[in-house]
């Protein structure tokens, strides 16, 4: 099946709307995507289609990246740096709009901005997808999952840990490998974690799953996703009485490879201000 099954990123403006007020007026990118395509009750074939030679976009992804990109740039939405979206106003349901009114608002706009992009070119990328964060993460997630534990035990020895070992290959009840992490170099902790390469949410069975196979066997445990936590799964992780998990998501992972600067470089420019009222005083 091709693109020609998959809606336009114009038709979906309405459902994506709906979807970020059925969230609550806000959510992330993983969370929008689900619930508008549950909306739009598109079926698997339509799903599974790769944008292009893409191994880490699906059309629908991407197309929905643009609808997100325009009703921004028409003033319905916003996004934070920490990758969420959010109605700008969440005190009713959002009304219908006619999509071509958005669709030739924004591209007037564009073009008086001098600014280059457009869904049909293979060539351009929505707004969100050019932020390092996004890219990232979609490199991340195609990584074998072999590399992935590699990434994972590269990241922690930068970040102070010690005798880190990847046990994944081994099949140990879910555990992906385990460190010691010393503090002030007085006090060490036991760490075990588990590092899944994935797009979805982590859910409370999988937490409660990794907990059961680190139970008695290490002071804490780390979990590390490419893809988010639910809240049910975060109340889990730090349940009262139950053992503690750390959790890393995805927006938190890129983040920690950018400070560690592992395969992220950092270029720095020089900005020129000039004080015109420095000059008039003389």
């Amino acid at each position: 099946m091709g693109k020609s099954k998959v809606p336009t990123y114009d038709s979906m403006f309405n459902h994506l709307l709906k979807a970020i007020y059925a969230l609550g007026g806000s959510g992330s990118i993983e969370e929008i995507n689900q619930k508008t395509i549950e909306l739009l009750a598109l079926p698997d074939e339509v799903l599974e289609v790769k944008h292009g030679k893409s191994n880490t976009l699906t059309e629908i992804e991407y197309r929905l990246a643009w609808g997100r990109t325009y009703l921004k740039k028409f003033g319905l939405l916003e996004n934070s740096e920490r990758g969420i979206w959010a109605l700008k106003s969440t005190k009713e349901p959002p009304h219908e709009i006619d999509p071509k009114e958005v669709t030739e608002k924004v591209r007037a706009e564009d073009r008086k901005n001098h600014e280059v992009g457009t869904p049909e070119s293979d060539e351009d990328e929505p707004s969100e997808i050019q932020d390092w964060k996004e890219r990232l993460k979609l490199i991340v997630q195609t990584i074998d999952p072999a590399g992935f534990e590699r990434l994972t035990q590269r990241l922690l020895r930068e970040s102070g840990f010690t005798q880190v070992e990847v046990t994944g290959a081994s099949g140990d009840g879910g555990i992906d490998g385990k460190g010691i992490m010393r503090i002030n170099g007085m006090m060490s902790f036991h760490i075990l974690f588990q590092c899944k390469r994935y797009k979805g949410s982590i859910t409370p069975s999988q937490i409660r799953d990794f907990r059961g196979a680190l139970q008695g066997r290490a002071d804490k445990g780390l979990f590390i996703t490419t893809g988010s936590f639910t809240r049910d799964a975060m109340k889990e992780a730090s349940r009262d009485g139950a053992s503690p998990i750390d959790l890393i998501d995805g927006d938190e992972l890129v983040e920690k490879l950018r400070a560690l600067r592992l395969g992220v470089r950092i270029e720095t420019m020089e900005k020129v201000i000039i004080d015109d009222k420095w000059y008039e005083s003389i």
